[in-house]
Order: structure tokens, then sequence, then C-alpha cells
């Protein structure tokens, strides 16, 4: 039997993973803080309680050996050479790293979008060989190259495919970017305001097409870096379009061309100044990646999950991750502020 450790097994993408790899016929170990399972895993999903920073516990875990190891939450340089110590031990590895490692030619990346004129401009499509964020210390994009690096590195000892993760969608996201949709919805609000025109484009990435890439990768080892998504990438238009379909509402929509007018209005999780859609054409040739769902076809799930957890509650207290994102850039239900916009006009 093909043995697989997936550490980080309770978030997002690890509850898919899990899923994804025992159906696959892997024999799984699922780890993360709380040691706990889901109602959708086989029953045969060995679960086990992992302090991600505790080295012998890790080592524990892997025990005499596994087959590959999916890590969901290795994101310093520190866990990249943690499971380089582990390499006699683990088959080969597969990480989860972001799209945020990238820069463009200006050097500009996440990092800066902030800042006037800061948001980067990538080709379209981004392939894996554009610039990247300096490795370091200073952010979230800069820590995961570090980690990069070091994997890559060490291909010889340990092959690891780290895989480039969109903007994730799906069920039991702590961060949904959907939820602006939704909640406005369940808010009786009838009008929305969207800065760049409705054309921005972030390219998504469903719990499902991960966990299928994850599959790919398990079965065919390498040392490589792949980016990760969806085969549609929607513009935020479009997908305010679809979540009012699927939740029968109509909503106005004033667009607005350029940057949203205030911190409050105009602004929302998917809308950003230039389009950032992945070159797929990697992990398509190396993995024999094919889709196993859209944006369009799994936004239903997400939609139904987003309004049975935040009806009749306080969206902070729902999704406490994602009001520690956003609510230093303004709130992004300000109906006030965007009524007296409205009103200005």
């Amino acid at each position: 039997m093909k043995n697989a450790v997936v550490i980080g097994a309770a978030g997002q993408i690890g509850r898919a993973a899990v899923r994804a790899l025992a159906e696959d016929g892997w024999t799984v170990t699922a780890a993360s803080l709380g040691g706990g399972g889901d109602p959708n895993w086989p029953e045969d999903v060995r679960t086990v309680r992992l302090d991600r920073t505790d080295d012998a516990a890790v080592a524990d875990v892997v025990g005499d050996g596994c087959d590959v190891l999916v890590d969901m939450v290795a994101f310093t340089a520190g866990h990249a050479r943690q499971l380089i110590g582990l390499g006699d031990r683990i088959g080969s590895a597969v990480v989860i790293s972001t799209g945020a490692v990238y820069a463009d030619e200006q050097g500009r990346s996440f990092d800066t979008q902030d800042e006037p004129d800061g948001f980067p401009a990538f080709p379209v499509p981004l392939p894996e060989t554009q610039l990247r964020v300096p490795p370091g210390d200073a952010s979230y994009g800069t820590r995961k190259v570090e980690m990069e690096n070091e994997l890559l590195a060490a291909g010889d000892r340990l092959p690891t495919t780290v895989l480039r993760a969109g903007a994730v969608h799906g069920p039991h996201c702590r961060t949904p970017r959907e939820l602006y949709f939704v909640k406005r919805n369940l808010d009786g609000r009838g009008v929305r305001v969207l800065a760049y025109g409705g054309r921005s484009r972030f390219h998504p990435l469903s719990l499902r097409n991960a966990a299928e890439l994850i599959r790919l990768a398990a079965a065919r080892p390498g040392s490589r870096a792949l980016n990760a998504g969806d085969p549609d990438v929607p513009t935020v238009l479009e997908i305010g379009a679809a979540v009012d379909a699927l939740m029968d509402r109509e909503t106005e929509t004033v667009l607005v061309e350029g940057e949203p007018p205030s911190p409050e209005v105009g602004g929302s999780p998917w809308g950003i100044a230039h389009p950032i859609v992945y070159d797929m054409t990697a992990a398509e040739r190396e993995l024999g990646y094919r889709p196993v769902t859209t944006y369009r076809e799994a936004l239903p799930e997400t939609v139904a999950w987003l309004t049975e957890r935040v009806r009749g509650r306080d969206w902070r207290e729902a999704f406490p991750k994602m009001a520690a994102s956003y609510d230093p850039m303004g709130d992004l239900f300000a109906y006030a502020a965007e009524d007296a916009w409205l009103a200005g006009r």
C-alpha cells in the first residue's frame, strides 16, 4: 500500500487532499493541531495530533517512513529544512506555496500593493519562470520564497513538488472572497460598486482542483514549482452576477474606472488593479493535470456553505481571520459610506 502523511489535514486544502489520496488508494495519516477528522473521509484514514513546530513530533508522525508527505502549513526555510532532514524516510513531498512569491519587472508584488501604483503588473498568463520577491523574513511571500529555495535545492535528497496556489475557494475557507457578495445579498443590499470597471481577474483555485494536483504530484515525484489554478478566471463582475443568480437576487452594479473612490467604496476581495492569470501548461505537461471542476461549477457549494455559516451572525465572528486581514483597509460592508458616495455622484 502507498503510504501518505498529510500535515495540516484539518485545513481547507488539507481536507480535500486527504480525501483525494485515500480514494486513490493511499493509506493516509491525517495530522493536524487538533487531531480531528472529516465526515467526508474514508473510515480508514488515521488521524493524529501534531504541533508543526515540534521537530520530534513531526519525525514521530513520519515514523519508519512514508511514500509521500503533503505539507499544507510549511511557511519558512526552517520548515523546509525540517522536511529535508527526514529525507531518508520520505519518498517525495508535495508542499503548498503561493502566488505571493511573484514580483513584476519593476519589483512590485503583493508586498507593495497598498503603495501608490504598487500593484504588480504580470504577464498574462503568468509562468513559473517569472521573477520572485527576494527571500527573507520580511513578509509571507519572502518567507515562502526561502522555503521554496531550500526544498528545490535539495531535490536529490527529497524530490518536492511546490504548488503555487491561486485564490483558494470552497468550504472551510478562513478568508472567503465570495463572502463579499453573499453577505450583501443576505443583508438585502440592492446595489454594489466595483472599481476597475469590474474587469479585475484573480486566478481562483478550487479545493477539488488543488486536491487533484496534489494527487497527481504524489503519483509522479519530482523537484519542481508549479502554478495551481482553475481552468477559468472570471472577472469580479462575472463572479458577482454568478452569486446573485445562485441566491436568486438582482443587484444593480455601479462600475467605476480606476481605483476605488475610497477605502470603503468600490473595493472587494476580488478587485485588483491588474489581472493575475496563471499559466497552467507546466502542470498539464508534467503531471497530466486536467481540472476536475471549474470556478462556476464549484461556486454553488461555496455559496451554500457561506450562507449557512454567516446567516444571523456577525461576519467578523464567523471569519475572524478575514476581518483581521481586510478591516485595516476599510470595512468590506460599509453601506453608509457607499450610500453617501452614490448620493453625491
